[in-house]
């Protein structure tokens, strides 16, 4: 069983950040990156699931420049043989068509029975990079997921919704899973895996380009958010602090 995983990093912001001067991004030296939390439940699936087959391989991807290796490598110490980064000109990483057809690139080339993604990315709560990559790779997506197991050409899974309830599915491979966050407790890598992982060789795609006419998203700007806050101290009794404390609501909502 051949299964690719889709990791990404994502930034850790600190109290205080900054913004790089054209005002589109956080300044990297206010922001640790770190492999999206999601994701590493997803490579955690994928390693249970060849252990379980008794043989097979683990593929991370991801899309950036260099520093997208820095997420690779931290996957590869769990224990998964390779990794492949994709990159090129016409990878719009704030497009989501974008960033899914140059996954397809790596998709196509490998030839899994099953591609793994996080459910969402921890830093701004996108989770349509995985669907988008199932309609473009033609198989059907199941979002959510946690549980999986394989047998023969079928994936069984379990997807859990609110109020305690959970759906078992049962899928056709090739497919595309987004495994929960939560879904399991990722092992922490062995120190030789975490050498083999500092040392191994990362190939590079060149993506599919995506027309310019169907990248649709641009980041225009990132601004923190403004905060206010006033202290009033009331003063009287109960009946005068209740009647003002009503009327600080009524001010609020009109």
């Amino acid at each position: 069983m051949k299964v690719l995983v889709c990791v990404t990093q994502t930034l850790e912001v600190s109290t205080y950040i900054e913004l790089t001067p054209d005002g589109r991004s956080l300044d990297p030296a206010f922001a640790t990156a770190l492999v999206n939390e999601a994701d590493l439940c997803a490579v955690e699936e994928a390693l249970a699931l060849v252990e379980a087959a008794g043989g097979g391989e683990v593929v991370l991807v991801s899309v950036g420049e260099d520093a997208a290796e820095e997420a690779l490598r931290s996957a590869l110490s769990l224990g998964p043989e390779r990794a492949v980064r994709v990159w090129g000109e016409g990878v719009v990483l704030a497009d989501t068509r974008s960033i899914a057809a140059a996954l397809l690139a790596c998709v196509e080339s490998e030839a899994p029975d099953l591609v793994l993604t996080g459910v969402q990315a921890s830093d701004t709560g996108a989770q349509s990079v995985g669907p988008a990559l199932a309609a473009m790779w033609g198989v059907a997506c199941v979002p959510v997921g946690r549980r999986l197991s394989a047998s023969g050409s079928t994936l069984q899974l379990e997807r859990e919704f609110e109020a305690g309830l959970v759906e078992r599915v049962e899928v056709d491979l090739p497919a595309l899973v987004t495994v929960q966050v939560g879904a399991n407790t990722p092992r922490y890598g062995s120190f030789k895996d975490k050498m083999r992982a500092k040392k191994a060789d990362i190939s590079v795609v060149q993506p599919l380009a995506l027309p310019p006419s169907r990248i649709t998203l641009a980041r225009m700007e990132v601004a923190p958010t403004g905060s206010h806050r006033s202290l009033e101290l009331i003063e009287g009794g109960p009946s005068a602090v209740a009647t003002r404390i009503m009327d600080l609501v009524r001010e609020a909502q009109s």
